[in-house]
């Protein structure tokens, strides 16, 4: 097990299997020493995590959907690492999409649910560049939808 899964496991995370893609794109692309993951709806156990933040969800419910956005890139990253998450080197980009009126301004803190996270996972390697913005709708009426680009070794 690697340090990144036991510092999951330290979190109560348990990667899930990496969601297979919805339509015709594929999960992820690997590019060099680049996994550049396709974006990762809200979602958990109990299934979508649906809602508009500003009408539906308050920041709190959509940093948790965040959070699960996150769980999923690092599930792409490990099947783009053969499983092996001692790989993975750093983030380095996130874009974060959040279903939201049009008065609402706390994307960036919705999107922090996913920046928090990722931190917590791999301390200063869960650093990096990001967006947050606002979208009038998501696929399947979703509340978060993030994209990620990570480095890893060969």
């Amino acid at each position: 097990m690697s340090h990144i899964e036991t510092r999951l496991a330290e979190l109560g995370v348990t990667l899930p299997d990496a969601p297979a893609p919805a339509a015709n794109y594929v999960p992820f692309v690997v590019v060099g020493n680049l996994v550049h993951v396709s974006g990762q709806i809200s979602q958990n156990a109990g299934g979508l995590i649906k809602g508009k933040l500003g009408a539906d969800l308050d920041v709190p419910a959509g940093a948790e959907a965040a959070k699960s956005c996150a769980i999923s890139l690092l599930a792409q990253v490990k099947k783009a690492c053969g499983g092996d998450m001692s790989r993975l080197v750093r983030a380095v980009k996130l874009v974060g999409f959040v279903n939201s009126t049009a008065d609402f301004t706390d994307q960036p803190k919705v999107i922090n649910g996913a920046s928090d996270f990722l931190v917590a996972a791999l301390g200063d390697a869960g650093r990096h560049a990001r967006s947050a913005v606002s979208a009038a709708s998501l696929p399947l009426g979703v509340a978060v939808e993030i994209e990620g680009i990570f480095e890893i070794r060969p």
